[in-house]
């Protein structure tokens, strides 16, 4: 016969909280502190507009040039893109 060995509950598990290590002094920040943001002329700050203006228009400028080519086919575009956001904005929004 085998001897069946129950598990108890509450097993030797720690306890304690563990405290932070302290921060050494050669230690980099990972998040800035609280306003202390660095001047940096490559951080685009507030262009968020301007980048969906130029999304858009790449967009046009997209379905035109291929409009172009094949009406077919952007017709096909136009039609799978307007399901992806409408789809998008459906599963978003519930």
């Amino acid at each position: 016969m085998e001897k069946i060995i129950k598990p108890d509950l509450f097993m030797s598990l720690p306890t304690e909280e563990f405290s932070l290590p302290k921060q050494s002094p050669g230690t980099i920040r990972e998040v800035p502190a609280p306003g202390a943001t660095p001047n940096d002329s490559l951080i685009a700050k507030g262009w968020q507009k301007e980048q969906y203006i130029g999304v858009a228009i790449l967009f046009v400028g997209l379905i035109a040039a291929i409009g172009f080519i094949s009406r077919r086919f952007e017709y096909a575009l136009v039609f799978a893109i307007s399901l992806s956001i409408i789809l998008i904005i459906f599963f978003v929004i519930v």
